[in-house]
């Protein structure tokens, strides 16, 4: 959420998608292959290690964790936004170009964040983005992507709004990992406020999308509410080009700190990525059915 301005080779600024951090990449940094079955039979019999409290403004029913109907999504559509780009660092003039997103004038894009180990948020949301479109489509969405391979530049900010409209997707989220001081730990979801604009018509919708992914991630992955940003690890915000110009249901997700080493460590192990996507399709499924 801390980006700053590129350089000639680092493009890390403020970003819609409100990552942040020092990052810079290379195309398929830290990429790995897609779990194997017997990983995501792990990731889903693994317990809860946190059942949070639902204090919040719209109190929302606990996400389903238990292996869900195979076609349960027949007919609904979702769209995956995966953070960055891996290539992004390496057109600064087309990242740095200014887009408006109606609340303020804001860079296309940006590098995002990445571990003190180089493992690059670009990397990180691309891959569980991959793993969370074969569970969705397991289950009978129709799943479309914002990009579809992590060494390009892009998409600005407003394209990746306007494909979710397109789609006219059910739901929509963007995947991210931040990039804050290295005490701070925890994940959050991020949702629209109104703005006397297009998101204005999707801003309840969005927040129960939001709360619902909350409690299934906390309860899938046993990671907690952040502790640096947003109440009850719920962020209200009206300055991301991918909310505020958003005609669908649609929220951020910041899975943890990339910059914290434990959490780091977690991201970094295919198998709780794993773990990420399965309790995110579950937070999403349990919205699409409700």
């Amino acid at each position: 959420m801390r980006a700053l301005p590129a350089s000639a080779l680092v493009v890390c600024g403020l970003i819609a998608s409100a990552c942040g951090g020092t990052g810079t990449g290379g195309a398929a940094a830290g990429q790995a292959a897609p779990a194997t079955s017997a990983e995501q039979t792990a990731a889903e019999q693994t317990p809860s290690e946190q059942t949070p409290s639902e204090q919040t403004p719209a109190k929302r029913t606990s996400a389903k964790q238990s292996p869900p109907d195979a076609k349960a999504l027949e007919g609904k559509v979702v769209v995956i936004d995966p953070g960055h780009n891996g290539g992004n660092y390496r057109d600064p003039a087309a990242v740095n170009r200014k887009v408006n997103v109606l609340t303020k004038w804001k860079p296309c894009d940006t590098t995002g964040t990445q571990t003190n180990s180089g493992y690059t948020e670009a990397a990180f949301s691309f891959d569980v983005s991959k793993r969370l479109v074969k569970i969705l489509e397991s289950r009978g969405a129709t799943v479309k992507l914002t990009r579809t391979s992590n060494d390009g530049v892009g998409p600005c900010i407003t394209q990746r709004a306007a494909i979710g409209n397109k789609a006219r997707a059910d739901a929509a989220i963007s995947i991210h990992g931040d990039g804050a001081a290295p005490a701070n730990h925890g994940f959050h979801v991020i949702m629209p406020k109104k703005i006397n604009g297009p998101v204005d018509k999707v801003v309840g919708a969005s927040s129960r999308l939001g709360i619902d992914v909350r409690n299934a991630f906390a309860k899938g992955t046993g990671l907690p509410y952040s502790t640096y940003i947003g109440r009850n690890a719920l962020d209200y915000r009206n300055d991301l080009g991918g909310l505020n110009l958003s005609t669908v249901p649609k929220i951020f997700i910041e899975c943890g700190n990339m910059r914290n080493a434990a959490e780091a460590a977690k991201f970094q192990d295919p198998g709780f990525r794993q773990k990420i996507a399965l309790a995110l399709a579950n937070g999403l499924q349990h919205y699409l059915e409700t």
